[in-house]
């Protein structure tokens, strides 16, 4: 799994990560993020995209983890070209 997190962290413009996260309250949410860093070695920070925010993400607490195509996720907000 980290290695997943660190090759999007190294192709930030091609990169995203998908996953089921299950937070402190049991609460399950499928995440698109874009990873910035790891925190230490049980979590990591991102910009979630499905909130539109930097979040922490545990890595215990991350599931079905897979690479996915920058391309293919729609940003929230245009880009200035």
């Amino acid at each position: 799994m980290r290695q997943l997190i660190s090759s999007a962290m190294r192709q930030p413009d091609d990169l995203v990560i998908e996953f089921d996260y299950c937070d402190a309250k049991g609460a399950r949410t499928h995440r698109v993020v874009s990873p910035i860093r790891f925190l230490d070695r049980d979590r990591f920070l991102a910009l979630c995209l499905s909130r539109e925010e930097p979040r922490q993400f545990y890595l215990e607490r991350c599931q079905n983890v897979r690479l996915g195509p920058a391309a293919d996720v729609l940003m929230p907000v245009a880009m200035a070209g």
